[in-house]
């Protein structure tokens, strides 16, 4: 039987060199992806500095090699020596310089001793003199690298070899030192030449390891910086998938239908269609669309780059273009894979601008995705993605006639939102209350994306870890007011009594007109209006993303077309505050707090009259004239109805509150000592306050109660 504790070893050993092997894959697809996206100056540059690399590390290399082969025979010389006359040297026999050749002295006179002086070079060249006493005398000989061989050849077999001792320069004395030092000078433009050249090994090697260093400092620079910017994704490396999106089932269809016409592509060529993948992924916002593509990635098994394509913009003429030609070059050296590009808006606006570069990007952009490629580019997947809303601007028709499919994103629906609260908040199961209202909070969530929905799930378990408690409906409803009014200032206007009274009567405004229209439209059924007012908050706290001293949290509504009875109610709402400041406090009293709600009434008022024909005898649209090089200005006619209309609901606006002057003022002074109110509280107020009033409906003509 097998021992499984080898088997375990094996993999164990087997995994660090996969991961190895893997690291090194990753680390050169990513220097291969840098290098096809240089200029061919820095590709001739780094492969010179390459070369160059290599011969000066190959020179070091020979001359190593030849320096270590001298070694070696001087060892196999010092081999042959005889133990008793190592480390000495006859200082009583005069020293002359030996004339002709080393091995022919040799040959020719009786040899008595012969002295080999050395010494280490560098790392393996060694320096080395011969003395040979012969007849009374030491001559002395600076043998070349070819004599020297030849002298360790014949030492294995010479008559001579039992005379050699090696004596280490190092331990000589002072007058023997002396003397090998009046040998260097005498022999100083005769050494050898693998001694002469001993110091361009090392420069050489210093210089193959000083460019070595440099080329890998500039290729970690350049990939650093890669990184940031351009740099595939492997799918492996993208967390969940497709089931993650919950909710638009309808966009996950489309989806399913690139894949099966990408992975079936040659049945799909069959019937003629060769063009190339574009797909354009349009909506608001945090729909979802970088999450979709990544998950496409996945299912495909394909690489995907991101890139946003507003980095695209230099403001240098050709700098977009030359962006757009290195992810090409990246993209066509992976063959199969996924480009995506982000907020590219700018990029589907119509041509003929006055910034040349807008013009350069877009015409590159067009040549990337024309149809008329090769086969090896319609491999790759293009998906470009932007918040390009079709219906309030114009698009590039040619831009437009590049893509093979268009994806429009939209916010979900209510019975969607519940489903990605509820999916964010399962992964916090065990953080959880049992009774969450989901459904409220997706009710006043209208027009939420599910990144504003993911926000506020986050927001609720930030809130609730610094409280110390568990996720609950009053946590996600706070959460949910952080998220879309922002952060609040409570001191911004607490010691400032006149301020705060203003925002009070202005805010109370606001609501009474809006409560009178939903208690006529639900017949004062109060549960029902609490259930489908828009206000849900009161508040005197300052904002400062509106610019605003208090605000109304409300949701929006859930109809997308809205009658002229629904303009008019909405445009009295937004008077309500300006109307109710002048009963308060007169014409002069009122204050600048209103800028934002005249001027929404004036867009309200525009669309009705200059852009849907109302109160007016034909319907035509003369916004429309202002995308034809018409302008902006408003017709006298258009400005006198718009004025006239503005005026009648101004008024009406104004005598509704006056009959309702003595609620606001109750109310304001709640509001002030309170600070905020929800809508359930200021309903539980209002009835209490009808309640204690039993001749308030004669006076003041308010509805009946119930």
């Amino acid at each position: 039987m097998s021992d499984p504790t080898s088997h375990t070893e094996s993999r164990s050993d087997e995994a660090p060199a996969k991961g190895a092997w893997l690291a090194l894959k990753k680390v050169w697809s990513r220097l291969s992806d840098w290098f096809v996206i240089q200029p061919p100056a820095i590709r001739i540059g780094v492969i010179a500095l390459a070369g160059l690399i290599t011969a000066s590390a190959g020179y070091s290399l020979v001359v190593w090699h030849k320096q270590m082969q001298l070694t070696q025979e001087v060892s196999q010389m010092a081999g042959q020596s005889g133990d008793d006359r190592l480390w000495s040297l006859n200082e009583n026999l005069p020293v002359v310089f030996g004339s002709g050749s080393l091995l022919g002295f040799l040959e020719r006179h009786p040899v008595d001793r012969i002295t080999v002086i050395y010494r280490p070079l560098l790392w393996n060249v060694s320096e080395r003199f011969v003395l040979v006493e012969s007849e009374g005398r030491q001559h002395a000989y600076y043998p070349s690298d070819l004599e020297t061989q030849i002298f360790s050849d014949r030492a294995v077999t010479a008559a001579w070899a039992g005379q050699l001792v090696f004596v280490p320069r190092e331990e000589l004395g002072a007058s023997s030192l002396a003397m090998v030092e009046r040998l260097d000078q005498r022999f100083a433009g005769a050494r050898p030449h693998s001694e002469k050249e001993g110091w361009k090994a090392g420069v050489s090697g210093v210089l193959s390891g000083a460019l070595t260093l440099g080329l890998l400092g500039f290729l970690f620079f350049q990939l650093r910086g890669q990184h940031k910017s351009l740099k595939f994704i492997e799918s492996n490396q993208v967390q969940g998938n497709l089931n993650d999106l919950v909710g638009m089932d309808d966009i996950k269809s489309e989806v399913a239908q690139i894949k099966d016409q990408y992975q079936r592509r040659a049945e799909y060529a069959e019937y003629g269609i060769h063009k190339p993948f574009n797909v354009m992924f349009s909506g608001p916002a945090g729909t979802g669309k970088t999450k979709l593509a990544s998950y496409l990635a996945k299912e495909l098994n394909l690489p995907i780059l991101f890139h946003s394509a507003v980095n695209l913009e230099t403001g240098y003429v050709g700098g977009g273009a030359n962006t757009l030609s290195r992810i090409v070059s990246m993209a066509q050296r992976r063959r199969r894979c996924i480009v995506f590009l982000d907020e590219a808006q700018d990029l589907f606006m119509q041509r003929g601008g006055h910034r040349k570069f807008d013009d350069d990007t877009q015409n590159m952009l067009l040549a990337v995705l024309d149809g008329v490629r090769t086969k090896t580019d319609t491999e790759i997947i293009w998906i470009v993605a932007s918040n390009f809303n079709s219906e309030q601007m114009q698009m590039d028709e040619a831009m437009l006639r590049r893509f093979q499919m268009k994806v429009d994103f939209r916010l979900p629906n209510l019975e969607e939102r519940g489903a990605i609260i509820g999916h964010y908040l399962a992964q916090r199961a065990a953080k959880l209350t049992g009774d969450i209202d989901l459904r409220h909070l997706a009710e006043i969530t209208e027009g939420r994306s599910p990144a504003d929905l993911e926000t506020i799930v986050n927001q609720a378990g930030i809130r609730a870890v610094q409280a110390g408690a568990l996720i609950g409906t009053d946590t996600l409803m706070q959460a949910a007011e952080r998220v879309m009014v922002g952060n609040v200032n409570a001191s911004a206007t607490k010691e400032r009594d006149r301020d705060r009274r203003i925002i009070a009567v202005h805010e109370w405004g606001h609501f009474l007109v809006d409560l009178e229209y939903e208690r006529k439209r639900c017949g004062d059924n109060w549960e029902q209006i609490l259930a489908e007012m828009k206000t849900l908050k009161i508040s005197l706290k300052a904002s400062p993303r509106h610019n605003a001293l208090g605000f109304v949290f409300h949701k929006q509504g859930s109809n997308l077309l809205k009658t002229k009875a629904d303009i008019e109610h909405d445009v009295r709402m937004l008077l309500g505050g300006m109307a109710n400041e002048e009963l308060f406090f007169g014409e002069d009293g009122t204050t600048n707090g209103a800028h934002n709600d005249i001027t929404r009434v004036t867009k309200l008022l525009h669309h009705a009259v200059g852009e849907m024909g109302m109160y007016r005898k034909t319907r035509l649209n003369f916004g429309a004239l202002a995308g034809e090089g018409g302008g902006r200005a408003v017709d006298e006619e258009t400005r006198s109805i718009m004025e006239d209309q503005s005026e009648r609901l101004y008024g009406e606006t104004k005598t509704l509150l006056a009959r309702l002057r003595p609620l606001t003022e109750h109310l304001a002074g709640k509001l002030m000592d309170a600070g905020d109110m929800s809508l359930k509280d200021a309903l539980t107020e209002i009835r209490r306050f009808e309640a204690a009033c039993h001749s308030f409906n004669s006076r003041v003509g308010l509805a009946p109660t119930v």
